[in-house]
């Protein structure tokens, strides 16, 4: 299945995309990185389907390593060939995309710079893929 981030902004030569790539070049599954102009410019549709759109979003759900891990299997073991994560721009989703998300996702309470949320998203799919493999790189409790 492709993980697939679709973030709006430009990360360019920073640390958070000195992270992002070091975490991307560890997960084993296809990954791709995009990258839309904060306003405007249109999400790309599925490159593969059936897809999973996720929208990282302070109304989502907040979820253990565990319990992400397992979502990402069990969209995988159903067939999703693209499971697609959606990072807005600084004000966030409007009502309509949550309306058609298929996951809304949280990263807890706090307020994340969006550059940081990429990077944060990009370990945690790397410790998904981790965990599903049997990987011993995450220890839980």
């Amino acid at each position: 299945m492709l993980l697939h981030i679709i973030a709006r902004g430009k990360i360019a030569r920073s640390p958070e995309a000195d992270l992002l790539d070091r975490y991307a070049k560890r997960i084993a599954w296809p990954f791709r990185h995009s990258e839309l102009p904060d306003v405007g410019g249109r999400i790309p549709p599925p490159t593969q389907t059936p897809s999973r759109d996720v929208l990282l979003d302070e109304r989502g759900k907040t979820m253990s390593s565990e319990e992400f891990a397992a979502l990402l299997g069990r969209w995988r073991d159903e067939g999703v060939r693209e499971c697609r994560f959606l990072i807005g721009a600084a004000d966030g989703h409007g009502d309509e995309a949550r309306g058609r998300a298929d996951h809304l996702l949280c990263f807890g309470r706090m307020t994340w710079p969006h550059m940081m949320a990429r990077a944060m998203l990009a370990e945690q799919l790397w410790r998904a893929t981790a965990i599903l493999a049997g990987h011993p790189y995450h220890r839980s409790g």
